[in-house]
C-alpha cells in the first residue's frame, strides 16, 4: 500500500476512511504507519476535503477507540495471554513486567508519555488493561497523548502539504 492508495480511500470514502484507517493504525496492525496516514489526513483537510478540526476529532476518536479495544484485550485476556507468552519467551518476562511496573508507578503520566512514543503508544494499552488501570483515568490520559501525537502529524500534513513526506520519510 502506498500513499496514493490512502489518498484514494480518503477521496472516495471521506471521514469514514480516515476513521477506519486511523483505527487500524492504533490497533497496531501492519501496513498502517502513522507517518503516512496522519499527514495524509492533514493534506486532505488542507485541500478542502474536510475541516481541520473535524479531522482532528475523527483521528482522536479513532485513536481512542483503538486504544480502548487494546485496553479491553489486556483486561479480559491479558493474564492468560501473558502466561502463554512467558512460557514461549521466558527471557522477555522481566522486560514486560518492568513495563507493567512502570505503569503502576507512573499511572496516568506513564500512559500520556507512552502515547507520544512510536510503537509503545499502541502497545501500552494492553499492560494498562492487564493491571486494571482506572478506565476513566486511562481514557483521559490516552486522549491527551493521542491528541498531541495526531496534532503533530495531521498538523504537519495540513501546514506543509505534500512536502511533509520529505520530512517524515
Amino acid at each position: 500500500m502506498d500513499m496514493q492508495f490512502f489518498m484514494d480511500l480518503m477521496t472516495s470514502y471521506g471521514p469514514i476512511a480516515i476513521f477506519t484507517i486511523v483505527l487500524l493504525e492504533y490497533l497496531n496492525l501492519p501496513g498502517f504507519p502513522a507517518g503516512v496516514i496522519m499527514p495524509l489526513a492533514g493534506i486532505w483537510a488542507a485541500r478542502g476535503g474536510l475541516n481541520f478540526f473535524l479531522t482532528m476529532i475523527i483521528t482522536v476518536a479513532a485513536g481512542l477507540l483503538g486504544s480502548i479495544l487494546l485496553y479491553g484485550l489486556g483486561r479480559l485476556g491479558g493474564d492468560f495471554f501473558l502466561k502463554k507468552y512467558y512460557k514461549r519467551f521466558p527471557k522477555q518476562q522481566e522486560m514486560i513486567e518492568s513495563k507493567i511496573q512502570y505503569l503502576q508507578e507512573k499511572g496516568c503520566i506513564g500512559i500520556f508519555i507512552s502515547k507520544l512514543i512510536p510503537m509503545v503508544r499502541t502497545l501500552i494499552s494492553i499492560p494498562a488493561g492487564i493491571m486494571r488501570m482506572n478506565f476513566a483515568n486511562y481514557c483521559i490520559s490516552s486522549a491527551l497523548g493521542i491528541f498531541l501525537w495526531n496534532l503533530a502529524f495531521v498538523g504537519a500534513g495540513y501546514v506543509l502539504g505534500d512536502a511533509v513526506f520529505t520530512i517524515f520519510s
